[in-house]
């Protein structure tokens, strides 16, 4: 009987891989299926570096929405990425005991709030905020706002994966130090943080993935004009928000082009993961 149950609970273990397997199969089938034809006929090189999108006039170049998705990610990195690892040197090396738990379930709860609660958040407050400190003549719907927000959003993902990578350090890296003479400080910074730096590294590659799949917070915020980024308090439209707004009454080859989008984005959190992984690899 306990062999029967061990051969049962194999055969559920290797269904469950293969319908995991299955789906990104099906999932990568559907999208290069339908996107690659319609990059065809637009022209690759209009496609992926064309200033226009105008879909009335057949014109479908998605090189602002692209600079709009890296230039917002990577404010993003900037706001989000110091204030994430620091956070976990604190909860790793600095936090008292007593209010350790309610930190970590605070920085745990920050991963569970949907993104429309964040994106209504940037709406109701940080934008009208931002708009105190712009010139007349800007809303407050901007690249910085975007930035901020993505900022906010990465943080659980960076501190869970720094905290942890920072906690997988051997002990006696950080005694050995101190017993040669080094601060507190000086042990963390100069011996700890720089072993665990895969591990960092990985939590960063995960935020980022975060932050550049990130859709409706970003279309509450980000201002959504289809046009190259000209500057920090301007609008842009993202790669996410290009394919949410338009796909409701896309057909024809409006509606592949932006299968098309989904592409070219599927392509770019397929390499921020091998990346992830490779590092978690290499930690391992």
């Amino acid at each position: 009987m306990k062999q029967w149950k061990e051969r049962a609970m194999h055969i559920v273990f290797l269904v469950a891989a293969c319908m995991s397997i299955m789906a990104v199969i099906l999932i990568c089938v559907f999208l290069f299926g339908n996107g690659i034809p319609a990059i065809q006929k637009i022209g690759w090189l209009e496609f992926l570096f064309g200033e226009i999108w105008r879909p009335s006039n057949n014109l479908y170049g998605i090189l602002p929405m692209i600079l709009g998705s890296i230039y917002v990610t990577a404010g993003a990195i900037v706001i989000g990425v110091p204030i994430g690892i620091l956070t976990a040197i604190f909860m790793a090396f600095y936090c008292p005991k007593k209010i350790y738990p309610g930190l970590k379930a605070a920085t745990e709860l920050l991963a569970g709030i949907p993104s429309v609660v964040y994106g209504f958040f940037g709406l109701v407050v940080l934008v009208p905020v931002i708009r105190e400190f712009l010139p007349p003549g800007y809303d407050g719907n901007s690249m910085l706002t975007a930035s901020i927000l993505l900022g906010i959003m990465i943080l659980p993902t960076i501190i869970g994966v720094t905290e942890s990578a920072l906690r997988a350090v051997p002990i006696f890296y950080y005694e050995g130090t101190l017993a040669l003479g080094a601060t507190h400080e000086r042990s963390i910074f100069k011996v700890v943080l720089p072993a665990a730096k895969s591990g960092v590294t990985a939590g960063v590659i995960l935020g980022i993935g975060r932050a550049i799949g990130e859709t409706m917070a970003v279309i509450l915020v980000a201002g959504n004009q289809p046009r190259m980024p000209k500057g920090l308090i301007e609008g842009v439209r993202t790669l996410t928000s290009n394919i949410v707004i338009e796909m409701g009454y896309a057909t024809d080859l409006h509606r592949e082009a932006l299968i098309a989008t989904a592409v070219v984005l599927f392509v770019f959190i397929l390499l921020i993961n091998l990346c992830a992984s490779a590092l978690q690899q290499k930690k391992s």
